[in-house]
């Protein structure tokens, strides 16, 4: 959320006259470094990173604004035209904040406009994230400050704003009862949003596919480990690879990588309906909305496709030769079981949503707050490693909230290994595997699920950054 709001201020620009030509075509000289009478997102890059500014992506973002001609580059009357723009979306910006119209930004219009937005700030976080403006020590922000601070930023609204601190359920750790993206209208109109997607669905087929044995070995623990059947790390790997060999290891793979698309876009769709029912016309989405909004959206993707969550324990727990393929495991059940044994499981599935995306929502905030509180300083820039530390902890634990509810979706899935008149229900299930294994049985598999997020998350994140390269939607 507050990302943008540390950009290294121009201290030079102290003083600027937007409307002053000298003043800028002293600027363009300085960043067009080999004199060619146009700057690229190399130099502009260079330039900035000498003015102290390092966001991700800015360079980028201002050369294609700014960019008319589809050059690559811009020249000085295009420079000048883009920065003229971004000085008039800023003041609307500022003049929106400045609730008291005095000319200036205090903490507490800062706090109130992002409350409006949906993010409760103390006292203490608004000062800080002013203190990262102000230059003249104040403890007020003018005008001139604003500009300075947000010049050669692209962000020019606060949701732009809000948008460098959401949490990304691009961090794919294999499972989908995240919450969905979220895009500012920016991105909507300009379809970068849909690259955005089609980045993170890569990423995270790559990133599950990476990780797939550990995946695999989870759910063979979770359906077949047990006080008197114990399977260890090591002796359930040896046995998988025994059974059908090592690429027996990422059975079930295909299908857990082929329903991301169509899952994340099913989500998507289903998310923004959700929130404009949930809130009022022209108002902000607030927490505790865009909560109930992802969870009904995730619960809305998994009705859609959860027979493929059906036929994925199917498949990852076959043995060698029991199914040619994946529509071959869907003919199968479909015969031997009818429709309904596509949907067995659902009901604690659909129920670990609330958990999961809750607590992980609820973990990322607190932590975004700790360390806004007892670690930022003359910035509000948490950085990647901040960020992804955030991600990864509060993923981690919505899946150990959500967990138990999980290894009960997998068995029932897995009935069809067992007696038709040895099918009990979900609350059955629970009461006897508390009997026989007590409380820590709902948890087995437990290991391999924590083994795999990090590397899961350090996968996807590498390979979005890459495949956003590759899509122009960063630099």
């Amino acid at each position: 959320m507050y990302q943008t709001l540390h950009t290294c201020l121009l201290r030079r620009a102290r003083c600027w006259d937007a409307d002053n030509q000298k003043t800028y075509q002293e600027l363009f000289d300085k960043l067009d470094s080999n004199k060619d009478g146009k700057v690229d997102v190399a130099e502009l890059r260079t330039g900035l990173a000498a003015m102290g500014i390092f966001r991700q992506g800015a360079a980028q973002k201002i050369v294609s604004s700014g960019d008319k001609n589809k050059d690559g580059c811009l020249d000085f009357t295009e420079f000048t035209k883009y920065l003229k723009e971004h000085e008039k979306k800023l003041r609307l910006t500022f003049k929106s904040l400045d609730k008291n119209n005095d000319g200036r930004i205090d903490a507490s219009e800062i706090q109130q406009s992002l409350s409006e937005l949906g993010m409760s700030v103390s006292k203490k976080d608004a000062q800080k994230i002013l203190h990262s403006m102000d230059i003249d020590g104040t403890m007020m922000v003018d005008w001139n400050e604003w500009r300075e601070h947000f010049l050669f930023n692209p962000a020019d609204n606060l949701d732009d704003i809000m948008h460098y601190w959401k949490h990304s359920s691009v961090l794919d750790i294999g499972d989908s009862l995240a919450i969905p993206d979220e895009f500012t209208e920016e991105e909507k109109t300009s379809g970068i949003w849909w690259k955005q997607l089609a980045a993170g669905a890569v990423a995270g087929a790559i990133s599950r596919t990476g990780t797939a044995p550990l995946d695999r070995m989870k759910v063979f623990m979770q359906v077949h480990s047990s006080k008197t059947n114990r399977i260890s790390l090591y002796g359930g790997f040896k046995q998988m690879i025994k059974e059908g060999g090592v690429t027996s290891l990422w059975r079930g793979n295909g299908v857990n990588v082929l329903k991301i698309a169509p899952e994340t876009s099913i989500k998507f769709m289903a998310y923004e309906q959700y929130k404009k029912l949930l809130s009022s016309e022209g108002s902000k989405v607030e927490i505790h909305q865009r909560f109930m909004a992802g969870s009904l959206a995730g619960a809305t993707a998994q009705t859609a496709l959860y027979p493929m969550e059906v036929m994925k324990t199917r498949l990852t727990l076959r043995k060698t030769g029991q199914f040619s393929g994946m529509f071959h495991c869907a003919k199968t059940i479909l015969h031997k079981e009818g429709v309904k044994a596509f949907y067995k499981g659902y009901i604690p599935n659909l129920l670990g949503i609330i958990p999961y995306a809750g607590i992980d929502l609820a973990v990322y905030e607190s932590l975004k707050n700790y360390w806004l509180s007892y670690y930022a300083k003359d910035t509000a820039n948490p950085g990647i490693l901040v960020l992804l530390g955030c991600g990864t902890i509060s993923s981690t634990c919505g899946q150990l909230a959500s967990y138990p509810l999980a290894l009960i979706r997998t068995r029932m899935q897995a009935q069809a290994t067992l007696d038709p008149s040895d099918q009990p229900s979900m609350s059955e299930l629970v009461k006897r595997i508390m009997a026989k294994e007590g409380f820590f049985g709902l948890y087995r598999g437990i290991l391999p699920n924590f083994m795999k997020v990090i590397p899961a998350v350090s996968i996807s994140y590498v390979v979005y950054e890459y495949m956003k390269t590759g899509l122009g939607i960063s630099k």
